[in-house]
C-alpha cells in the first residue's frame, strides 16, 4: 500500500507507538492500524490531526468497519466517543 506524503510523515512522527514494527515495515503500516493506534495511544490532537489528514468519511468508514475481534482492540471509551464525533461531523 503506498500512503499520502502526509501519512507517511505522521506515521514516522509517532513511531514510537508502533516499536513492534520494524523500521523497514513502518511506511506499510495499514490506515486500519494506524486509526486504531493512534485513537487508543496517541493524544486528543494526535487523533484530530490523523482525522484531518485521513478526512471525516474515511476516518469514520475504518472505525465503523471494524467488527468482532478488532472493534475489541479500541478501547470501549475510544470508539464511543470516536464514533460519535465522526459520525456528527462527516
Amino acid at each position: 500500500m503506498k500512503h499520502k506524503p502526509e501519512i507517511i510523515n505522521f506515521i514516522n512522527k509517532h513511531q514510537a507507538l508502533f516499536w513492534y514494527t520494524p523500521d523497514s515495515k513502518k511506511e506499510e503500516i495499514s490506515e486500519e492500524l494506524l486509526l486504531e493506534t493512534i485513537f487508543n495511544y496517541g493524544t486528543l490532537n494526535d487523533s484530530l490531526t490523523l482525522i484531518k489528514i485521513l478526512g471525516f468519511e474515511s476516518a469514520l468508514r475504518i472505525l465503523q468497519n471494524a467488527r468482532g475481534r478488532k472493534k475489541l482492540n479500541y478501547y470501549p471509551e475510544i470508539y464511543h466517543f470516536f464514533s460519535l464525533y465522526l459520525k456528527r461531523n462527516a
